[in-house]
This record gives structure tokens, sequence and C-alpha cells, in this order.
């Protein structure tokens, strides 16, 4: 008996050891030093101009080009990019699809439960898309919860649908797609009378998509809610602190230096206006409900 309480003993230490060592697969403390020993990284996005978007195969965006910046000088060269659904981002960094998503995602509370965001990397508030004319005068959230025969179409698992609601618009009068040309397709069809998103993205998805029957409202009233303006940021699994400790530590630097609103405005976006000093607002106190 006392050799086999000897022989359960050893074998508990050897199962203990085993599960507190890095295995090789990179999660948790050993995440950071994998990736720099691979020299890859794999990167969530979505289809969302100017924050990370696919051109002819290549990832870009200003999430994009903060994200590459901060890794280069992590000593992570490479990013393996892998495209999904706006909603599916969260789950896919959780589940280690991605061990980052970058796509000017906006930080919540909700969120927040669910993955670990860096700092933010830039703000931005929100736009909407009608008939060319405006034919049902919308000017506002409210002007939609205002008139129940209204319909509005939002791109899946976007911050906007938690904003409709915020602002008195029924779910019933809320449709969802899975990205904005998509949503522009509905107004265009009479399938909705509005859609919404961040400004510079339906802005800038507006020109490419080269209707004119669509138009962007100019007069748009931001909604008076929290969350408005949003605050941009990456986002990693719930288990990888080191790594998005590292992240924020690089981040502070470039914006710093003068880099990241550099790389904001070469992607369309205004380096004073959406650029977020260090400290100005932190993620913390946006994810508190703070900001």
């Amino acid at each position: 008996m006392k050799r086999l309480g000897v022989l359960i003993l050893a074998g508990l230490l050897v199962l203990l050891a085993a599960c507190g060592s890095d295995n090789g697969n990179g999660d948790g403390a050993g995440k950071l030093e994998a990736l720099k020993e691979s020299g890859t990284v794999t990167v969530g996005f979505a289809n969302e101009a100017p924050y990370a978007y696919e051109d002819n195969g290549e990832l870009k965006g200003a999430a994009v080009d903060i994200a590459q910046a901060v890794f280069e000088e992590l000593g992570i060269e490479n990013m393996d990019s892998q495209l999904a659904d706006f909603s599916q981002l969260i789950p896919g960094v959780q589940a280690g699809q991605f061990d980052v998503v970058t796509a000017g995602m906006a930080i919540q509370p909700a969120r927040c439960e669910n993955a670990l965001f860096a700092e933010p990397e830039m703000q931005y508030g929100e736009g909407l898309v009608v008939p060319a004319g405006n034919p049902n005068d919308i000017h506002s959230y409210k002007d939609i919860a205002d008139n129940p025969d209204l319909t509005v179409v939002v791109m899946e698992g976007a911050t906007e649908i938690g904003f409709l609601l915020d602002e008195g618009v029924s779910e019933d009068q809320i449709t969802t797609a899975s990205d904005i040309p998509s949503t522009f397709s509905a107004v265009q069809a009479g399938r909705a009378d509005a859609t919404t998103g961040t400004e510079m993205t339906v802005r800038m998805a507006l020109e490419s998509f080269d209707s004119d029957d669509l138009e962007f409202v100019e007069s748009f009233e931001q909604p008076d809610i929290e969350g408005v303006p949003s605050y941009g940021a990456a986002a990693f699994s719930l288990d990888n602190e080191e790594l998005r400790d590292a992240y924020n530590e690089v981040l502070a630097e470039l914006k710093e230096d003068g880099t990241v609103a550099e790389l904001l405005e070469a992607n369309g976006f205004n380096g004073e206006t959406n650029f977020v000093a260090d400290g100005e607002v932190t993620t913390e106190q946006v994810c508190n409900g703070e900001e």
C-alpha cells in the first residue's frame, strides 16, 4: 500500500508539472514567445474598410497597419490574415482560431467579458445611409424609433444594434446582414429604409458601392448614449494577458512617437479627432462603462 501511495503521488506530480508547463501550443504565458519563435501571428478581421479589409487578397486598413507596426516591434514579422464575419471574431479568438482580432472593434463592457482588449487605437462616431433624397426624412436613430413602419438593416454583431435599441428602436424594426455591402443592397432593394455603421465605414463603403440610389446623411445626429463615440482596439483571448500587455507597451510607444496618428491619416482618418492619446481614455474605463 505504501509503495502504491508513492506511485500515485509521483504520478500526480508528473501530471501537475505537465499542466503547468508550456505544452508547445503557445497558450497563456507561453504565447508571446511561441509567436516570436514562429515569426507569424494569426489575425482575424472582417471586411470593413477603412479599419480592416481585403483588397486583391491583401489585408489592409488602419487597424491592420497599427497591428503590423506593433508586432514588428515585438519581433513578429508575418501576419497570417483570416477573413471572418464580424460576429465571429470574438468567438474565433476565444477558440484559438486567431491570436488577435484587429478590426477597429469597439470596446464594450459585454465584449470585455469574452476578450482582452488592448488600449484604444482610435475613436469614431456613427453614420447613416438612406435611399437617395432621404424620402423618410431620417436624421437620427430616434427618427427611426418614432416611426414603427421604418426598418433598419445592420451588419451582424455590430455595436449599432445596441445603439438603436438604446435609442428606442424596437427589435422588430432591425434586421441584419453579413457585411456592409449587403446592408446597402437591402436598402437599395427596398428591404430596409436605412442602414447604419461607423461613420468612416459607411462613408467609404458607399463611395465604393458607387450607386446613385443611396446617400449618406450628412445631417445625422450622433446618439447621446454610452458607447458613442466608440473606441476601437485589438482583442485577444482572455488567457493571453502577457501578449496583450506586450502589445500595449509597444502601442504606447507608437502613439508617443506619432506613428499611430500617421497610420490613421494614411487610411483616411483624422490624425487628431480619431486619435486617442495614451491614457486619455483607457480600456479599463470603457469596460467599466465609465466612457
